[in-house]
């Protein structure tokens, strides 16, 4: 399968043709749906058939092989035949929040010194759990450095490099909880330019202006070591 979102994460749409349709989801050969991982939900919108029949798609989820994506189909709906020819189209608004919250998280990390135990990225409201066990920065002055950050909208990109490159280079995960996938011959890191590099598979945005306005709206202790940031997009 052709992940389209790994390589663009501002294509909306793409056309397809479906492999596999069954209970489990809907595979096609290609996609620009993002499936569940690393905290970010998976994209819901529609597959549009030549004839206009449509496939309301409800969530996504990774398949059993890498870059494999399932395609969650509304309960109910009449599933595409293999072989069909669709437009597969996502919830544009909903990816994009998502987007610029993801990216919001990798300013986090850079501001705040301290290793990633969990996270959780949504359109509305976000969090990220952080091994912090004695906070030095208020929520307001974490707020306030992500707004200069964000005024300087520095570039965002991908980069991929190998296995064997990032097990020389361990500072690059910052996640304790979970580890990027590896074996497949290479990883992705995202590069925030002068502030943030680690890796990561979600999708963001293409430079840090484009996130907006960001609030630390409350810092809570969830344990011993354990502080969660929760964070909202203001408009």
């Amino acid at each position: 399968m052709e992940p389209v979102f790994r390589n663009d994460a501002y294509a909306r749409s793409c056309s397809a043709t479906v492999v596999e349709s069954g209970p489990d989801g809907i595979r096609l050969d290609r996609t620009v749906f993002y499936p569940t991982s690393g905290g970010q939900p998976g994209d819901t919108g529609m597959l549009t058939t030549a004839v206009g029949a449509r496939v309301t798609i409800t969530g996504a989820v990774k398949g059993t092989a890498p870059d494999d994506v399932l395609h969650q189909a509304a309960e109910g709906a009449e599933l595409p035949p293999v072989g069909t020819q669709v437009t597969a189209e996502i919830d544009w608004d909903t990816r994009y929040r998502h987007m610029r919250m993801h990216t919001a998280l990798h300013l986090i990390c850079a501001v705040v010194d301290a290793g990633i135990t969990g996270a959780q990225v949504g359109a509305e409201k976000s969090r990220i759990d952080l091994d912090w066990p004695e906070p030095d920065m208020s929520k307001e002055e974490i707020t306030a450095r992500l707004a200069e950050i964000v005024a300087a909208n520095h570039p965002v990109r991908s980069i991929w490099i190998t296995d064997e490159e990032l097990a020389a280079q361990p500072e690059l995960v910052r996640s304790m909880s979970v580890s990027p996938p590896t074996g497949f011959g290479r990883v992705r890191l995202l590069e925030i330019e002068g502030i943030d590099l680690q890796a990561c598979g979600g999708t963001h945005v293409a430079s840090t202006g484009e996130i907006g306005a960001v609030e630390i709206a409350k810092i809570e202790n969830k344990g011993k070591q354990n502080r969660r940031l929760n964070v909202v997009l203001r408009d």
